[in-house]
């Protein structure tokens, strides 16, 4: 279950108007901060990633699964925005706990600045220059003053 604090602050970002990409990153935040206070690990910063966009199509924001993946990431992606969608029933506390477990037998590197900067630079590097000089644009002009 996310955090209060996190579920108003990608409230308030839906108020404003954002992307839902910008309400899910509170989700990201979040979670990156679990691994670095040791709540739980990850194997990768780009499991640590999955984990809080998963949190946040469960919390209802409107994250549409990505057009490129497996099959399978797209298949859970579009699980997830489907339970957002409707109160889910109790969870499994077998599944819960198993989960829990799992995570935190994994390291805490994948929160470091290093393995960001890594995972930031490769999913940059699949993009068209032309796609990366869009986003700086739109990026420059919405930056608060």
């Amino acid at each position: 279950m996310p955090e209060k604090e996190t579920l108003e602050r990608a409230e308030e970002d839906k108020e404003e108007g954002k992307a839902p990409s910008t309400q899910a990153g509170e989700f990201v935040r979040e979670e990156i901060e679990h691994v670095r206070e040791g709540k739980h690990g990850a194997r990768s910063a780009k499991q640590a990633i999955a984990i809080g966009l998963s949190k946040a199509r469960r919390a209802g924001v409107k994250l549409k699964p990505p057009k490129r993946g497996s099959k399978q990431t797209r298949k859970q992606a579009a699980r997830d925005l489907k339970k957002g969608k409707k109160k889910s029933a109790k969870k499994s506390a077998k599944r819960s706990r198993a989960t829990s477990r799992a995570l935190k037998r994994e390291g805490r590197s994948a929160a470091s600045k290093r393995a960001l900067s890594r995972q930031a630079h490769a999913a940059a590097q699949k993009r068209s220059a032309a796609s990366r000089s869009r986003s700086a644009k739109k990026a420059a002009k919405t930056r608060k003053k």
